[in-house]
């Protein structure tokens, strides 16, 4: 029973009741005797007092109550461990007394007991030496059993323990090992180049720890040892793939007895084998992708669409319905792809994001990721070789310490490493790489000869003359050269670098690495292909190389692969593209509408837009050129500076073009002056800002201002009469191209405006400028934006103006018709039953035109350019009347029956408002009806309608001589006074 059994809340209230004189340490009664003395009620205060000490005895007894058996127990437990104590201490003594006479017992046997003791160490130690004779007579064919199994770092380890121990004096005397030494001495000859094979092997990723990086063979943790002393286990096995995750970490002394006991005056890999064993690799690279698309391709049999099997999208997404624009031609019971000729100078094939490229990239980015593998092995045995070198302290002289690249294989560095180098390891591969590139693009020796000796003269000019040994360097040696390529390429082809960019070549020698079985096409196009993974690796090599090797990463592939774009593949497809464009809008069916009569115009090219064949192809042109730039976004601003001065080429010829179709017309003149330029683009930004597909009107839903604009542009082409034919545009082609050269410029305004979207900032950014150095451009970012926006607004503008001109064309063509009118005097004797031959001439005209534009422009197009015929038309009627001197009933009748042809052949027009066109000419109409009505029934029309008509045109109602009317003296001014405000 402990403190859970006490109420401590009950003990603290009762204790709460007690005077704090009680509770005192000390406690003092005389207070309470002299209060009780003193007290009036003695009683009382005697039974408070003993109520006081009745609380304090109940908490007394409560608490003693509750901690009573816990009392009880220690007690007991303190009575136990004194019996305890004092049972030991009785053990104790006994204890002594017993060790004492022990002491004298052994004290008498001394000298017996040391003779027994060296003897046991003497037989063991026989016993021990017997052991290792044992084990080392079964060394040979244990170590024989390692190499069976590959297991090299234990029969290094195994072979290396059993020489020490043979070489021990106490060993030397035994005859029976004499045969075992000589056969260790052969083994150790078999050891090293089963090692050293084993080496190159796993160097370029063909051994068996290579095949699978995630599979490690644990046996090789399983070193068997001997019983020996003094012997440390060392752990250099650069063959195994753990390794590479040790590259960071401390090595002794003792781990390098390998390359001590058995490397002497060769290479690791052996220089004389790098080259041959990295060219051999990427062959077989090549051959198995070439086994597996020829095992891939379809038969006749097989197919249902064109694909080119095993390409990838640079992005990683797969390719394998990717379709081949061309006609399919049978050969041999395979399909052989015929593609159909391209716009740009190279085939559909070889575009930029086409199946060569596609497989140009896969094809570079697996082999490089092979060579990135091999030199990860090559860092990791280089980084050991040097750290042997420096703990053995033969380590290479300062200035290798302090920099020296040693590229030269035969150096003091290398001789301190056995021969090895990383430096001449990594430009190998580059070399290599360098040349497998140069196949790709089919460059040839001469294509960058000078690129080599330039780069050779920097490289050499890094290091001193002063550090040159024994005088048998004078600087670096090496630079990337095509004259080691293996390709061969006759002297007399002249424009070498050009040769075959999207054909193949007769010149390659057999000895190439075959990469041509398994592209499409090689050329010097495939560069934006060979960019980026150059890109990629040397990023990863300059990740692996210890921090003083870092500068040959940077100086090699990545500078030849940019040397060899800026001043081979940029400048070469400047003039391809250009040669290209020139061909495009010289050609005769550059500019030669090509759709048919009656079909309807679709705003999307790819189903059915009829843009220009010249625009078409430089907007093809243009787009691939910016595939090119996204491919290589460092050299993005000059390839937007192609496209502009392309387009600014193209921009000249569709002015030549459109000057070629109206000069010496009389719309030429008027659209040259400023103040028809100011009324048409008033009047264009009313039929051309609205929406897309809405029926506009001509008449009734224009605001005040706009119908005066439009009266004042009526009113000065009347003032033009008479039109000559001479000076409208007689030929409906060249109408017809004017307008097809309108859409085409809108579509290609179009394209440039999505072009200047995509700047050249925004495709820098795809590379990351922290590692790469960036490329200055003749021109900033911001003004080629600028300038493909100005480009933009010219061909807009352009545009517009071959709308304008198509619009005073169409009204001056309707002027020429109707200027006849006024010539005219309709005094008929009978009615009319058909439009005069003007109307009927011009509304054929009409309906002609639209047809033949109609596949070209927009509804809201058409209805800006044939809309004015309407309000000139009905201007021109209505004006008609001045110049006419007489006119019968009959001719009335002749002139509303012109109208309503006019109207039949307008409301025909889909794309203009007929209501809105009904509207107008029944104005017209009505205007000629008037003058059927006697002068006081006019008289009464003008006084409702004062504002239908204006003062003149009321006035030359009253005018006009007609038979059988009689006409008051002052009906002109009894009409102005209703007219009049």
């Amino acid at each position: 029973m402990g403190s859970d059994a006490v109420d401590w809340e009950h003990i603290k209230s009762e204790l709460a009741n007690i005077d704090d004189g009680w509770k005192a340490a000390r406690f003092d009664s005389l207070p309470y005797v002299v209060h009780i003395l003193t007290s009036k009620d003695r009683e009382r205060e005697i039974e408070a007092l003993k109520d006081q000490s009745d609380i304090i005895e109940d908490v007394v007894d409560e608490v003693v109550h509750g901690y009573h058996s816990g009392f009880n127990k220690a007690i007991h437990n303190y009575s136990q461990i004194l019996r305890l104590f004092s049972e030991s201490a009785e053990s104790i003594a006994g204890l002594k007394s017993e060790l004492g006479e022990a002491k004298k017992l052994l004290g008498s046997r001394n000298k017996q007991l040391h003779q027994l003791w060296y003897r046991s160490v003497t037989l063991r130690h026989i016993i021990s030496l017997l052991d290792q004779v044992d084990n080392a007579a079964k060394v040979p064919a244990r170590i024989d059993k390692l190499i069976a199994e590959k297991q090299y770092y234990a029969a290094v380890q195994l072979h290396l323990q059993s020489i020490s121990m043979l070489e021990r004096e106490d060993i030397q005397g035994v005859g029976a090992l004499h045969d075992v030494r000589s056969e260790l001495s052969k083994l150790r000859g078999v050891l090293f180049y089963k090692v050293v094979e084993d080496l190159h092997n796993h160097l370029y990723n063909k051994g068996e720890y290579s095949s699978n990086p995630t599979i490690v063979d644990e046996k090789d943790d399983d070193i068997p040892t001997l019983t020996t002393s003094g012997i440390a286990s060392g752990s250099l096995h650069p063959v195994s793939r753990r390794t590479r995750t040790m590259r960071r970490s401390d090595h002794n002394g003792d781990s390098f007895q390998l390359a001590d006991g058995f490397h002497r005056g060769g290479s690791v890999d052996g220089s004389q084998r790098l080259r041959p064993t990295i060219h051999e690799i990427i062959t077989s690279e090549i051959k198995a992708k070439s086994a597996a698309l020829d095992a891939s391709r379809p038969r006749i049999d097989q197919v249902s669409k064109t694909t080119v099997p095993g390409l990838k999208h640079p992005n990683g997404a797969g390719l394998a319905s990717y379709k081949i624009p061309g006609k399919q031609k049978y050969q041999n019971n395979r399909i052989v792809i015929a593609p159909t000729p391209a716009v740009g100078p190279v085939s559909s094939l070889m575009a930029p994001m086409g199946p060569a490229q596609v497989a140009a990239q896969e094809l570079l980015e697996s082999i490089l990721e092979m060579v990135v593998q091999i030199l990860e092995n090559h860092v990791v045995v280089g980084e050991m070789m040097e750290l042997k070198s420096t703990v053995q302290g033969k380590s290479s002289s300062p200035k290798t310490l302090n920099g020296d690249l040693s590229w030269n294989p035969d150096s003091d560095s290398a001789r301190a490493t056995g021969g090895y180098s990383l430096g001449f390891s990594l430009m190998v591969l580059q070399s290599e790489c360098q040349q497998l590139i140069c196949e790709i693009l089919r460059a040839t020796p001469e294509a960058a000869s000078a690129d080599a000796a330039v780069q050779t003269a920097r490289l050499a000019s890094k290091v001193p003359a002063k550090e040159t040994r024994d005088g048998s360097e004078e600087g670096l040696s090496f630079a990337f050269r095509f004259t080691d390529a293996v390709l061969s390429v006759s002297s007399s082809g002249g424009d070498v670098i050009r040769q075959g960019r999207g054909r193949r070549s007769s010149t390659v020698a057999q000895e190439g690495y075959g990469t041509g079985t398994v592209l499409p096409e090689q050329g010097i196009y495939l560069t934006s292909s060979v960019y980026r993974p150059v890109l990629q690796f040397t990023d990863k090599v300059a990740s692996l190389l210890p921090p003083k090797y870092a500068q040959l990463g940077n100086d090699g592939l990545q500078a030849f692969i940019e040397n060899f774009v800026k001043d081979h593949f940029l400048p070469a497809m400047f003039v391809d593209y250009r040669k290209c464009v020139q061909q495009a809008i010289a050609s005769p069916a550059a500019f030669r509408p090509r759709a048919h009569a009656g079909a309807v115009y679709d705003p999307s090219v790819e189903t059915g837009r009829p843009v220009l064949q010249g625009l078409l192809a430089i907007d093809q042109l243009a787009k691939e050129v910016l595939g090119w730039a996204h491919a290589m976004p460092k050299y993005a601003g000059e390839l937007v500076e192609y496209v502009q001065t392309f387009l600014e080429r193209t921009y000249e010829r569709c002015r030549t073009s459109y000057m070629e179709a109206i000069l010496e017309k009389q719309s030429y003149i008027l659209i040259g002056r400023t103040d028809v330029e100011s009324l048409m683009k008033h009047a264009a930004s009313t039929f051309l800002e609205s929406s897309s597909g809405e029926k506009l009107s001509v008449y009734a839903h224009k605001d005040p201002e706009s119908l005066e604009i439009e009266m004042e542009m009526d009113n000065l082409l009347l003032s033009l009469r008479p039109i000559k034919q001479d000076n409208l545009i007689r030929d409906d082609q060249k109408l017809v191209l004017l307008a097809a050269l309108s859409d085409s410029l809108e579509y290609v305004a179009d394209s440039i405006e999505k072009l200047g979207q995509i700047s050249p900032s925004s495709l820098n950014r795809r590379r990351n400028d922290s590692t790469h150095q960036t490329h200055h451009h003749r021109r900033t970012s911001s003004a080629l934006t600028a300038s493909l926006g100005s480009l933009s607004d010219q061909y807009r503008n352009l545009a517009a103006e071959c709308l304008r001109v198509l619009r005073i064309e169409i009204q001056l063509e309707a002027l020429f018709h109707l200027q006849d009118m006024a010539s005219r005097e309709y005094i008929e004797d009978q009615d009319a039953e058909e439009p005069e031959d003007f109307i009927i001439s011009l509304t054929s005209q009409i309906t002609r035109r639209d047809e033949e534009m109609a596949p070209y422009i927009s509804e809201t197009k058409r209805n800006y350019i044939f809309s004015g015929i309407c309000s000139i038309s009905a201007t021109a009627t209505i004006k008609a009347l001045n110049d006419m001197k007489s006119i019968s009933l009959f001719g009335i009748r002749q002139i509303c029956r012109n109208c309503i042809a006019l109207e039949q052949a307008l409301v025909a027009i889909p794309a203009i408002d007929s209501e809105a066109v009904q509207q107008r000419l029944d104005h017209v109409r009505t205007y000629y009806e008037l003058l059927n009505m006697p002068f006081e029934a006019l008289l009464a029309f003008v006084a409702e309608h004062d504002t239908l008509f204006t003062f003149s045109e009321y006035s030359s109602l009253l005018k006009v001589n007609i038979p059988g009317r009689d006409i008051p003296a002052d009906a002109v001014q009894r009409i102005g006074q209703i007219v009049a405000p």
